[in-house]
C-alpha cells in the first residue's frame, strides 16, 4: 500500500518593519532654533516688561479723588507694563465707595490709562443708605443726605424690588401732576406710599399690583383735585377704597369711581 507523505507547511515569513531613519541633525537644528526663539522671546518680553513710568486718571471726581484710586491700586503696580494684572487694578476701583465703573488699559510704552464713572445716587434707602439708578445699594451709611431724593426702605435685600415699585408708580402718577416721594415695604409684605403732597396710599400685601393700578386709574383723579384736603387713601378694600379726609370723615369709593354710600367692602391686608 503506497502511503502519502503529508506535506509539511512552510513556517509563515514575519515581516519586519523599520523606521526610517531619521535626520538627527536636522533635528538638533530645529531644536537649537526653537530654544533661541524661546529665549529671544523671552529676553525681549523681559526687556519690553520695564516698570510703568505713569498713570493717567479720568472721571468726574465729585466723591472720589485721584489720589484715592491711586492709592487703592499701588499694591498692584509692582509689577511691569506688560505683566500687571489690568482686571485685578479694575476689581480695586469698582470696590472703592462712589465707584460705579471702571476701565483701565495700556498706553505705550509705561502708561497706565483709567478712566472712572463715579454713581449717581437716585434714592435714600432706610435711614443713610443710597441706592444708584439700578436700585443698587452702593453705600450704607452716607454723611450726606440730598433732601431731593425719595425715601425707600424695605427689609434687607429688597432694595431693587422696592426701587422697581416706585419707578413705576412714579412714572405713570406724572400725567396726573402728582410725585411719589416715599415708597415702604414691611417685614410682612405690606406696602405703603406717599405722595409730596403729603397724601399716605396704603397698598396693603394683598393684589398689590391690581392695587396699585386701581389707584392709578381711579383714585389719582380725586387726589389730584382734592389733594389739599385728604389725609390717606385706603385701597386695601375687595370692591373699591376708602379716602381718608383731614376733617376725620372717610369716603368709600367703588371701582367705578363713584361714592359707595358706605364703608366699602371686605377690608382686608
Amino acid at each position: 500500500m503506497t502511503r502519502k507523505q503529508a506535506r509539511r507547511r512552510k513556517p509563515t515569513a514575519k515581516r519586519q518593519f523599520r523606521m526610517p531613519a531619521l535626520p538627527v541633525r536636522g533635528i538638533s537644528v530645529f531644536v537649537f532654533a526653537l530654544a533661541v526663539v524661546t529665549l529671544s522671546y523671552r529676553f525681549s518680553a523681559q526687556l519690553l516688561d520695564q516698570p510703568i513710568a505713569s498713570i493717567m486718571i479720568e472721571g468726574p471726581f465729585q466723591r472720589v479723588t485721584a489720589l484715592q484710586i491711586e492709592e487703592s491700586i499701588s499694591d498692584e503696580l509692582g509689577d511691569g507694563f506688560f505683566s500687571v494684572n489690568l482686571g485685578a487694578i479694575q476689581d480695586r476701583i469698582v470696590a472703592l465707595p462712589w465707584i460705579d465703573e471702571a476701565n483701565v488699559a495700556r498706553r505705550w510704552p509705561g502708561t497706565l490709562e483709567i478712566s472712572v464713572t463715579e454713581q449717581i445716587p437716585a434714592a435714600i434707602w432706610g435711614e443713610s443708605g443710597l441706592l444708584n439708578t439700578r436700585g443698587d445699594l452702593f453705600v450704607l451709611s452716607a454723611r450726606h443726605m440730598p433732601a431731593e431724593l425719595p425715601r425707600l426702605d424695605g427689609p434687607e435685600g429688597q432694595s431693587s424690588v422696592v426701587a422697581k415699585r416706585y419707578l413705576n408708580m412714579r412714572d405713570k402718577l406724572i400725567p396726573s401732576g402728582l410725585d411719589l416721594r416715599e415708597v415702604k415695604l414691611d417685614a410682612r409684605g405690606a406696602w405703603d406710599l406717599k405722595l409730596s403732597n403729603g397724601i399716605d396710599i396704603r397698598l396693603g400685601r394683598k393684589d398689590v399690583d391690581a392695587r396699585a393700578q386701581l389707584f392709578l386709574d381711579v383714585a389719582a383723579n380725586f387726589i389730584a383735585s382734592r389733594d389739599g384736603e385728604i389725609e390717606f387713601v385706603d385701597m386695601r378694600y375687595s370692591n373699591g377704597f376708602t379716602i381718608g379726609w383731614k376733617n376725620g370723615t372717610r369716603s368709600p369709593v367703588s371701582e367705578s369711581g363713584k361714592n359707595a354710600g358706605g364703608m366699602v367692602a371686605g377690608l382686608s391686608n
